[in-house]
């Protein structure tokens, strides 16, 4: 299923058929309200991240078809190409699973980016104080997805805890109670 994602195309009578990608601007609006859901919800990222919220991130997941251009200060995420990224500050890439492991706290941050699993260049403090403000504000990205589903909510919990075990994407937060191994 990630094979999809990294090389967007399908075989038709025995050749690859590159697929195109999904409109940007849709996509763009898209994660742009669901940042500012979770600023909404957790104020204390902007604060937490005091002045380097000006700061813009290009986040480069490297098996999805386009990076996104970060800009916490403006509540916008903005879905770009690859071959004319928006002028940013700072650039982080790595594959979609190293990013939600380090969101939802099943990895560290800093040792996934020692193991070269997530590359960072340009402003190195800029990473710190943003990835420092989503360790505190916990964020879990189904449950922020299941609250802007409103009545679907529930429906999408299911989906995503079955993406989960299928894909092998850390896509929520374990809790302890659920999550026993953690105390090991």
């Amino acid at each position: 299923m990630m094979r999809i994602l990294s090389d967007p195309s399908v075989k038709v009578l025995g050749r690859s058929v590159p697929l195109p990608l999904p409109p940007m601007a849709p996509l763009s609006m898209l994660f742009s309200r669901l940042m500012r859901h979770v600023l909404q919800r957790h104020p204390s990222i902007l604060r937490r991240m005091g002045a380097t919220a000006g700061s813009r991130f290009l986040i480069d997941v490297t098996d999805m078809p386009f990076p996104m251009l970060l800009e916490p200060s403006l509540r916008r995420l903005t879905v770009t190409t690859r071959r004319n990224p928006p002028p940013h500050d700072t650039e982080i890439r790595g594959k979609l699973k190293s990013f939600l492991a380090m969101l939802h706290a099943e990895e560290d941050g800093d040792a996934l980016f020692f193991s070269g699993e997530l590359e960072i260049s340009g402003d190195t403090s800029s990473v710190v104080a943003l990835r420092n403000a989503l360790d505190d504000a916990e964020i879990d990205l189904t449950e922020e997805l299941a609250t802007l589903a409103g009545p679907a909510g529930p429906a999408l919990r299911r989906m995503s805890a079955l993406l989960e075990r299928r894909t092998g994407l850390t896509l929520s937060r374990r809790r302890a109670a659920e999550d026993p191994e953690d105390f090991r």
